[in-house]
């Protein structure tokens, strides 16, 4: 029922749509219909000229991960805008900093190519001049649109670009994990500031006069603590292993089984999800657990 259309390929990569994305146009439709079938569709070509960005932007960070030996998935478009799904994350901190800041890159470059269209088709710069030839209005609003894509994406608001960028300088000091508790912390922060934007000024200040920045806050703050758990997991996973090479070597590690009886005689390392930790286990009983806090 919601599974995403692939609408093409380009270094290997495919680029799908997700079922949820068409109520972007539906509702830019319906917003600006009482100026005119002209004006509506010359918005839909902006908003289309502006995902076409968006996958060039998408691509920008999946061709600096394969560099890097990171395949790509897949390219989905979805309503707040677009994910590359990475087949992993890299946890050397100049890595992540360098396919952070990729793909605002593309949104740099892209506005310097535009910069000079834009000064050819305007009087002025007329930017935000919606009087001027269609044309000109287009290439200024797609400048706009990639100068604001550069502007929201180095937001440090983790998992968006800039608190990635973030948590990979921060890393340097303070490692990974560290890292990441804090990134996502001002994720969550900056998130819960854009909710209430929306709902105090979202009258007042245009700016915060838009539904979908909520949605771009729920989106920062789900999948920031998603990413932040599965930090916590693998760092609690690496003690295990230090602490213990001989044992994981000759004995199983199984995933959260609390709760279920433990077979007499096991050895291995089970995963208490009460504890946030790994439990070592030798001949039926539990001799150590290694969570993700100071040792």
């Amino acid at each position: 029922m919601f599974r995403s259309w692939k609408i093409g390929t380009a270094f290997g990569i495919g680029v799908h749509i997700h079922p949820t994305f068409w109520l972007l146009p539906l509702i830019y439709a319906v917003h600006e219909m009482s100026k005119g079938l002209e004006f509506v569709t010359l918005a839909l070509a902006v908003l289309a000229g502006v995902m076409a960005c968006v996958v060039l932007h998408e691509f920008g960070h999946a061709l600096m991960a394969r560099y890097f030996g990171i395949r790509t998935r897949d390219i989905t478009l979805y309503p707040i805008g677009g994910v590359a799904r990475l087949e992993r994350l890299s946890e050397r901190p100049i890595e992540e900093l360098l396919i952070a800041l990729a793909g605002p890159a593309v949104n740099v470059v892209i506005a310097v190519l535009l910069l000079p269209l834009v000064v050819l088709t305007n009087r002025g710069l007329g930017l935000l001049d919606w009087t001027g030839p269609g044309v000109g209005i287009f290439l200024a609003s797609l400048l706009v649109a990639n100068i604001g894509l550069v502007v929201f994406n180095m937001i440090p608001a983790f998992p968006m670009d800039g608190g990635r960028v973030l948590r990979a300088i921060l890393a340097i000091p303070m490692g990974r994990l560290r890292a990441t508790e804090v990134a996502a912390s001002i994720g969550l922060v900056i998130a819960a500031a854009a909710v209430a934007g929306y709902f105090v000024l979202g009258h007042a200040v245009a700016f915060f006069d838009n539904p979908m920045l909520v949605l771009v806050a729920v989106f920062v703050a789900f999948v920031g603590q998603r990413e932040l758990a599965y930090v916590r997991h693998q760092e609690s996973v690496r003690r295990a292993r230090e602490a213990a090479p001989e044992v994981v070597s000759a004995a199983p590690i199984l995933y959260d089984v609390t709760g279920e009886p433990i077979r007499p005689g096991f050895s291995g390392f089970l995963w208490d999800s009460r504890l946030r930790a790994w439990v070592l286990w030798r001949d039926g009983q539990p001799i150590a657990s290694y969570g993700t806090g100071p040792e």
